[in-house]
Order: structure tokens, then C-alpha cells, then sequence
């Protein structure tokens, strides 16, 4: 009786067994059953952390699971981007970004990633880099502020995030596409620039739009260009560069969910779509517009043509103005 019994148990505990392993496996396969951890390479308060913490409390509600946010701050933003190329490429760690240490940093500095090392989640919100000039400033829009640079190549200064920064790059290409020049003075950043731009320490504030923002509306700086194909809502006396001829040189400011590469494909697939419905919501479209941005929630392909096509357009800026690649880290 008891040595007929055996094949019958051996049986069973096969079919439990198996059954136990199945379950697990379709429990690793549902994604995510387990927190995710977003690194911002920036301190906190910033505007790419206060983007990227906003994008993550929204699409918790879509992955079911909670988003842990680690600000790594340092070297531009290349120590929190290497800290999550370094993690496991499961979509476990991911990284809310913004231009600078993603298309900048890998083709001025010796770090150990580039364009390839990591794949958009998504795009989340666009923004312009304006030019702004105090009110007694001889133009009133972009053709004319153009005209003026042209008329006087090199007497006019204009603030930048430092060498080799985004808003740097991007006034070389805008001015280079324009046949002008201005001289460029390296800051640590907006908050910087604009100092030394209400102090009449330089002649042309170049920057994102919050900063200026209150001057603007209280009527003592005017912005005369944005670099976008469409005028920004916030400064309709703004000329865009589609007004100037230029559209095919359009230079943004932009925030990204990104992902080390190889990640896979279905993983990727379901993160986009949590961070997509984000970055579409009201409550995102609300957040951005404040800020003089617009949130357009591109898909990871539709991020990854923009990511490289600004990536070649930075490269051979830096090509032009001679910038050497740099043995160090940036700062």
C-alpha cells in the first residue's frame, strides 16, 4: 500500500511544485511588484527635481507602486545619471533628467556614458531659451533685436549658463544660424545671469523664462526672442525662430524620464505609458504652464529622434567654437 502511494505523492508534489514556480514567474513578469527608485542628478528644490517629483507622485496611480525619489546631485548631473547606468538594467531604477548632463556633458567630458547608455521613457515638458534686454534696449522684436547684433558684431554681451552649458550651445547655434554674434559671459546659472542682467553687468539675459518672468510682467525687461517654432503665450512679444527663418534650428529646454538601455522592451513599454498619462495630465499641464513651459508628454521614440537630433546640432557646436573635451568631470 505505502510503496504503491509513493508515485502518486511524488506526482503531486511535482505538480505543486510547478505550480509555485509559475506563480512566481508570472508574478516577476507583471512589473513592477516592488518600488521604483527615480534618481534626479540634482539637489532638491530645482526645477528638474520639482518636475520629476510631480511626474512620479502622478503615475504611481498608474503602476501601482511607489516611486522613491534619490537626488544625487554633482559634476553637472553626470554622478546621479552614472549612478543609474550603474544599477541593474531592469526598470527598477530609472532617472528624471534634463538637457545638460544627457546630450552636453558626454561630448565635453571624460564620463563613462554617451547617447547610447541610456533610452527616453518620456519627454515630459518643453521650454525655450529666451534673450531679454532691458526697456531703453534699441529693439523691439526679434528682427530687429537681430539687426541690432548684426549692425554691432561683438558689442553686446549676453548671460549663459556657463561654458559649454545648454543655453550656451544654444545661443552659438541661434546666433551662428542668424549670421550675428554676440560675446558670451559664463554664469553658474539662471539665478546668476539674472543678477548681472538687473545690475547692467551685461546687456542680454539669456535663460529660462521663470527667472525673468516678474520683471517682465512688471514692465521693466522686454524678451525679444524665443527659441522655439511656435511664440511662448507668457512673452507674446516674444519673435520665435520660425518668425526669423530658422525653424530647423530650434533650440528647447527640456525635462526627461529616462532608463538605462536595455531594459526590456515590455518594462519600458509600461513605464512609458504610466509616465505618459503623467505628463498629459491636467495636473502636469497646470504645473508646466506656470513655469512657462509647455508639458507635451512625448513617447520614447518620439523622445529619443528630439534627444539625438539636439545631441549632433550641440556636437558640432562645440566642434565650431573649438571646445577641446575635457580629462575631468564637469563641476
Amino acid at each position: 500500500m505505502t510503496l504503491q502511494r509513493r508515485p502518486i505523492l511524488s506526482v503531486l508534489a511535482a505538480a505543486i511544485l510547478g505550480s509555485i514556480a509559475l506563480s512566481t514567474a508570472q508574478a516577476e513578469d507583471k512589473f513592477p511588484t516592488r518600488p521604483i527608485q527615480l534618481i534626479v542628478p540634482t539637489a532638491p528644490g530645482g526645477g528638474t527635481d520639482v518636475a520629476a517629483r510631480l511626474l512620479a507622485s502622478i503615475a504611481e496611480g498608474e503602476l501601482h507602486q511607489k516611486i522613491l525619489v534619490l537626488n544625487k546631485p554633482g559634476a553637472g548631473g553626470a554622478i546621479g545619471v552614472q549612478a543609474m547606468l550603474d544599477a541593474p538594467h531592469d526598470g527598477y531604477t530609472i532617472g528624471g533628467v534634463w538637457n545638460s548632463p544627457m546630450t552636453v556633458t558626454p561630448q565635453m567630458f571624460k564620463v563613462s556614458y554617451n547617447q547610447d547608455s541610456y533610452v527616453p521613457i518620456v519627454l515630459s515638458d518643453i521650454s525655450p531659451i529666451v534673450f531679454c534686454v532691458q526697456n531703453d534696449f534699441p529693439a523691439t522684436d526679434g528682427k530687429s533685436f537681430i539687426q541690432e547684433l548684426k549692425t554691432h558684431p561683438d558689442k553686446y554681451t549676453y548671460g549663459t549658463d556657463g561654458v559649454s552649458g545648454t543655453v550656451h550651445l544654444g545661443g552659438e547655434l541661434i546666433f551662428s544660424s542668424l549670421g550675428v554674434k554676440a560675446r558670451a559671459i559664463p554664469y553658474a546659472g539662471a539665478g546668476e545671469t539674472l543678477e548681472s542682467f538687473l545690475g547692467n553687468h551685461i546687456d542680454i539675459y539669456g535663460g529660462s523664462i521663470p527667472p525673468i518672468l516678474p520683471f517682465v510682467q512688471k514692465g521693466t525687461a522686454k524678451c525679444l526672442l524665443v527659441t522655439t517654432d511656435d511664440r511662448n503665450k507668457m512673452l507674446p512679444g516674444a519673435s520665435s525662430v520660425t518668425d526669423l527663418g530658422i525653424p530647423q534650428d530650434q533650440t528647447i529646454l527640456w525635462h526627461a524620464i529616462v532608463a538605462p538601455a536595455g531594459i526590456p522592451a515590455d518594462r519600458l513599454a509600461i513605464l512609458e505609458h504610466a509616465f505618459q498619462t503623467a505628463a498629459r495630465s491636467d495636473k502636469y499641464q497646470t504645473f508646466a504652464a506656470k513655469q512657462g513651459e509647455t508639458a507635451v508628454g512625448w513617447g520614447s521614440k518620439e523622445s529619443e529622434d528630439a534627444i539625438k537630433k539636439e545631441y549632433i546640432a550641440f556636437g558640432k557646436v562645440i566642434a565650431d567654437l573649438g571646445l577641446a573635451k575635457k580629462d575631468a568631470a564637469p563641476q
